[in-house]
């Protein structure tokens, strides 16, 4: 089942829509291809989809390969870390 993921630009909805193939259990993403090569576009485009769409883990399959497990990559998109800093209620002197 497709996902259409809105793409966001400086709090603005642009008028295209990033489609993900396929959202697993609103947890993880698959996108599928069936090519004789995978190219890199192919591993930016979903690595696109995992940060628009704030997913940890993605899957690229490719069909056109003679087993499966030879056609599977995953990704894993590591969350941005975000620090505190405390802030001393007295002013510095």
């Amino acid at each position: 089942m497709a996902c259409v993921v809105p793409i966001v630009c400086r709090d603005q909805i642009l008028n295209k829509n990033y489609v993900i193939d396929i959202l697993v259990e609103d947890e993880i993403i698959l996108e599928l291809k069936a090519v004789a090569d995978v190219l890199p576009i192919y591993e930016a485009q979903l690595i696109s989809y995992m940060k628009l769409a704030q997913k940890r883990l993605g899957f690229l399959i490719n069909f056109n390969v003679p087993l499966l497990m030879q056609g599977l990559k995953r990704f894993v998109n590591k969350p941005l870390v975000v620090q505190t800093v405390k802030v001393p209620k007295h002013p510095l002197r």
